[in-house]
């Protein structure tokens, strides 16, 4: 869908805009679709954001954000084995390393209304967003995009019916807060990628 590129501006992770998250572009209404909504507040909150129309374009981004971070030559954390087809094709190690340089993650869901990440123990097991490294790659569907926090536990319950994930948590905050802001007291910043990857 090349309406993302035509909204939301270059892919490249490099890019001013892309690294800032900063945008021209007026706040979205609550009339605005899920997916304007999200991006526009997840950019807001410091977030990186890369849409990609098919499975080449996410493995062409993670490859730029191994090369723009130098992290070639670094140790990965990854609980999903259906995601460690990027870390073998880059040749990175990845398990428990007590250190990693990353985390790449799948997630729940993507929250609209505040931009932020629904993570459950599917993804991070039992570790707090403190305990995660302070960089992160996020692959996620555009399918994913929900509208509140709400929608994504009812979400949650439908997809796992009996056996629901517990460690449910969000995360919101991907840069610095440049002033005092006790909205953020008790959140570490992380510096996000978001690999957005179109299935409508």
């Amino acid at each position: 869908m090349n309406l993302f590129k035509k909204l939301f501006g270059s892919n490249d992770p490099s890019s001013d805009e892309a690294r800032s998250g900063n945008s021209d572009r007026p706040n979205p209404d609550i009339n605005s679709p899920l997916d304007e909504q999200f991006i526009y507040n997840f950019k807001r909150n410091g977030g990186k954001f890369l849409y990609c129309e098919n499975l080449n374009e996410v493995k062409e981004h993670f490859e730029n954000i191994l090369e723009e971070n130098d992290w070639f030559e670094s140790e990965a954390l990854c609980y999903e084995p259906k995601l460690h087809f990027l870390l073998d094709e880059n040749k990175l190690t990845y398990g428990q390393s007590i250190n990693p340089k990353f985390l790449l993650s799948s997630c729940e869901n993507l929250v609209a209304e505040e931009g932020s990440i629904l993570f459950s123990s599917n993804q991070i097991k039992q570790k707090k967003p403190n305990d995660l490294p302070t960089n992160i790659i996020i692959l996620a569907n555009t399918s994913q995009i929900i509208e509140g926090k709400s929608d994504g536990l009812s979400a949650i319950r439908r997809k796992y019916l009996t056996e629901i994930p517990t460690n449910i948590t969000t995360i919101k905050y991907f840069e610095k807060a440049k002033e005092e802001d006790f909205t953020q007291y008790g959140s570490s910043a992380k510096n996000l990628y978001l690999l957005l990857l179109e299935d409508l």
